[in-house]
């Protein structure tokens, strides 16, 4: 079995920035194959531009659009034989003030979109030779989280989908597996400091290092750290680890 990826297609949500960027790079320099799904289409330009790869504008919580898109990404770069689950967005408040609004949209991007992604590809992912799905959950699956319990249980549902897919399809070449960052350098990590520092009145600095050391480490994750693990997991030769929450968090959860 083999240690590199040449020619096989990976499909990344998410992948504009942080962990997909960093997931992006360095599946492809294993030699895999790239298309990048995002909101914001300059961001993908950016990262495809840099990896060879095929940028698809995609809100993946449209159904219609992410069939298109999925299908857009085929006919750029062949079967799908590669899906990381990266999209995601996260909030924070009070749960006796969370709206029933801010549940529906954070549970319709980290967890509902997360089915309906899987659903797409999961005909491609069964026909490979060395299928492979990765989430990119959190610690967050692991715990509560105090002031995010929406995000926490979207969290916790896609361990929950994660594991129930690696059960079911374990006798095929599909593995499915799940990396759980702490807090990670990224652009949700500075949206999370500036709403901490909105509700709390700290400066953005102290926010940051409040958030900082909640990783045991005293220091952010870095993202190519989490690109490394993800890599790692659809290699050949990993075939298996199947229905693994590999946590990436500086020692907190041990």
């Amino acid at each position: 079995m083999g240690s590199r990826l040449d020619g096989r297609h990976a499909l990344i949500t998410g992948g504009g920035t942080g962990i997909g960027a960093a997931a992006a790079a360095q599946l492809n320099a294993a030699g895999a194959r790239i298309s990048l799904l995002g909101r914001r289409l300059e961001p993908l330009k950016a990262i495809a531009e840099s990896v060879g790869g095929t940028p698809v504008q995609c809100d993946v919580t449209d159904p219609d659009r992410l069939r298109a898109a999925f299908d857009d990404a085929r006919a750029a770069n062949g079967p799908i034989e590669m899906l990381v689950v990266n999209a995601g967005i996260a909030e924070s408040a009070p749960f006796h003030k969370m709206t029933r609004e801010s549940w529906d949209r954070i549970i319709g991007v980290n967890l509902t979109a997360a089915f309906a992604c899987s659903r797409e590809a999961i005909g491609d992912l069964l026909k490979s030779e060395n299928g492979r799905l990765v989430f990119v959950a959190s610690v967050a699956s692991l715990r509560g989280v105090p002031y995010a319990s929406h995000y926490a249980a979207s969290k916790h549902g896609l361990l929950g989908l994660m594991r129930s897919l690696a059960a079911e399809y374990a006798k095929t070449n599909l593995t499915t597996n799940a990396v759980c960052p702490g807090y990670v350098d990224t652009p949700m990590t500075d949206q999370s400091v500036a709403r901490v520092s909105e509700i709390t009145g700290r400066s953005q600095d102290q926010a940051r290092d409040a958030i900082t050391n909640m990783n045991a480490s005293g220091r952010l994750v870095d993202p190519d750290a989490i690109g490394n693990v993800i890599s790692m997991l659809c290699l050949p030769m990993s075939r298996d680890i199947n229905g693994a929450a590999i946590t990436i968090d500086g020692g907190t959860s041990a």
